[in-house]
């Protein structure tokens, strides 16, 4: 028997369908959509320069390909969240339009401002590789965009009712617990699962802070979801905003920190730029927080265990998809040693 020809993935964008979109002619630029070119970055989401034939360049953002119908959600969270900001000093690419109509491309998709600069990850370019003032210019500067966001009153701008703020520190640690110790019924990860797990969870509850500040939380703030600017250590925009919620925004700052490296930290993970030469040490970047913000920072130290312990917990989370055949396996156990790490980091932090 032979095997019939495999059916060819239908395009990720029909342009027919987006030049019939009947908010297109609200946008930048003029004519029809000519071109679109997947970019890299993003992901969750697909990006692609979007070509108007007048040369007007913006970006298309998508689901992946396999989205289901849970993918409107993020879409409308983070176009809510773009309109809030306009206006602000936050630095964030504008929102043009967005649908979460699947009659127009096949799922909800939304067309933004195109930012020019780079995301740093990786070898950094040009003067940011070989000058350390660049390079610490460019630590504070992405910590400066956290302290703007914190400055934005929800209520302000019409988002105070974005998610619960009630008992949000007792609510982080149950949160995540429940999920970690969900995991604990696939088979292949209890044996491999750290045993700080439970030491820390107990450590934050019983050391969190009676009173929060409450403000917006990115969620995801780091070197994968910043831009900067070429010519000069700026930050150029803060984008993949589809994780905001309402919270205390320190948790943003430790999110950060999570990424950085200096002596002293457990062995086993490496800078996600090169050169990390110069780069401020954490100390430094929470006492420029502190006065930026006007925070008192005494208490960070349970906002940095959150944040290791809440990332540990989606990496987790991917880490059991892979066990479960959803994910690269390869990449999934990438994700339990980075988790491994952090569980490290946050035992060290608390002295367990």
């Amino acid at each position: 028997m032979t095997e019939s020809p495999k059916k060819p993935d239908a395009p990720l964008v029909d342009l027919d369908r987006l030049n019939q979109w009947s908010q297109l002619g609200e946008l930048p630029g003029e004519g029809p959509v000519e071109s679109l070119t997947r970019l890299t970055g993003g992901a969750q989401n697909l990006l692609f320069t979007m070509t108007r034939a007048d040369g007007t360049e913006l970006v298309l953002r998508r689901p992946g390909r396999y989205a289901g119908p849970e993918a409107a959600g993020p879409f409308i969270r983070e176009s809510r969240v773009l309109t809030a900001l306009s206006g602000t000093d936050v630095p964030h690419p504008r929102l043009h339009g967005y649908s979460v109509d699947d009659s127009v491309i096949g799922v909800p998709f939304s067309v933004l401002e195109k930012i020019d600069g780079f995301m740093p990850r990786g070898q950094l370019p040009g003067t940011y590789g070989t000058d350390l003032e660049w390079r610490r210019k460019l630590a504070f500067e992405l910590v400066g965009g956290a302290a703007k966001l914190a400055a934005v009153n929800p209520d302000d701008v019409g988002l105070g009712d974005l998610s619960k703020t009630e008992d949000w520190a007792q609510r982080q640690v149950a949160r995540y617990l429940r999920n970690l110790h969900a995991y604990r019924e696939t088979e292949g990860y209890r044996e491999t699962e750290s045993p700080m797990v439970d030491p820390i969870s107990d450590w934050l509850k019983a050391n969190a802070p009676g009173d929060v500040h409450i403000g917006f939380v990115h969620g995801d703030l780091q070197f994968a979801n910043v831009m900067f600017k070429h010519d000069a250590p700026e930050l150029a925009a803060i984008v993949d905003w589809e994780m905001t919620s309402l919270g205390d925004p320190l948790l943003d700052l430790a999110w950060i920190l999570t990424a950085w490296r200096e002596a002293g930290d457990p062995p086993g993970s490496d800078p996600q730029l090169q050169p990390w030469e110069g780069m401020p040490s954490r100390a430094e970047l929470v006492e420029y927080y502190g006065k930026l913000t006007g925070r008192d920072t005494t208490g960070f130290r349970w906002f940095q265990v959150l944040a290791c312990f809440r990332l540990a917990s989606l990496l987790e989370g991917s880490y059991v998809r892979s066990l479960g055949g959803k994910m690269d396996a390869g990449l999934g156990r990438g994700l339990h040693d980075y988790a491994a790490w952090l569980w490290t980091l946050a035992a060290q932090e608390v002295g367990l």
